[in-house]
């Protein structure tokens, strides 16, 4: 038994009801990819997927909401996935392809919300940067490659995970106190959308090289709300090639232990 471990929250991927599909036709599954679990438990994380507790099975006898799990969890990590609906930031999909999820997008926003209030730690990855930045007003390119002149491949399906780039950290920022005398580092990339306008009160703490893609964003408000476009929980363990993602992991966690020790002592 591991004493008064931290207990983190997954936002969930949908699959939602599509008759077309071989099984579950009628059915909407949400799942938690499980690279990121085991990304978290490496540090004896107790991880724990949110189910949305809205849709069409919803009982009317359920209390549950996604307050609720803010007030029971120390931190959220909002996962990668689908794109996020253009109609979330105010335009209109330039190809239905790229309608992304917005239901999805509704309920991300909503967790990011409860935690806020209660100013618990949120980090968001690939598709969860993107939604914090639209969460605080913000706007995305919805396609870098037919949008951003001279960007690079930031999406490879033929090799995934192993598609990289250089991304440079910006000196000052919190960032680059956790990675003392790294200028460029190399991280994966495997996202067509991109932030574009920056919303409230957000900066940017990294960028793609050298077409300058935003790569990381932190918001300045109370609490910790931190994205990065890359996904830390794909890269290889031990592989000193890319970007040591444990010191974003333990950062996240140390605000998470913070606020769950304070609360102890109220």
């Amino acid at each position: 038994m591991i004493p008064d471990m931290v207990k983190i929250g997954i936002s969930a991927s949908f699959f939602h009801e599509d008759p077309k599909r071989a099984i579950f036709k009628g059915m909407t599954l949400q799942y938690i990819e499980q690279n990121v679990a085991h990304w978290l438990m490496q540090r004896d994380v107790l991880s724990f997927m949110i189910p949305s507790p809205d849709g069409r099975t919803r009982r009317e006898t359920s209390r549950v909401t996604l307050d609720a799990y803010a007030q029971e969890l120390d931190g959220l990590v909002l996962m990668g996935g689908s794109d996020v609906c253009p109609e979330t930031y105010g335009e209109k999909a330039l190809r239905p392809e790229w309608n992304g999820d917005r239901i999805r997008d509704e309920y991300e926003i909503g967790l990011l919300n409860a935690f806020v209030k209660l100013r618990k730690p949120v980090l968001g990855v690939c598709r969860g940067a993107q939604v914090i930045n639209v969460a605080m007003g913000g706007t995305l390119w919805q396609d870098i490659g037919t949008q951003v002149p001279n960007a690079l491949c930031h999406r490879n399906w033929e090799v995934y995970e192993q598609n990289t780039h250089a991304v440079s950290i910006e000196p000052g920022t919190p960032l680059a106190k956790l990675y003392p005398g790294a200028t460029v580092v190399k991280t994966n990339s495997i996202h067509h959308q991109a932030v574009k306008d920056l919303g409230r009160k957000l900066a940017v703490e990294a960028w793609s090289e050298p077409d300058r893609m935003v790569e990381a964003i932190r918001w300045s408000g109370p609490s910790y709300v931190f994205g990065v476009q890359w996904h830390p929980e794909f890269h290889p363990e031990g592989d000193r090639s890319y970007i040591d993602d444990r010191p974003i992991l333990d950062d996240f966690l140390r605000h998470a232990r913070t606020h769950k020790t304070a609360a102890y002592a109220l």
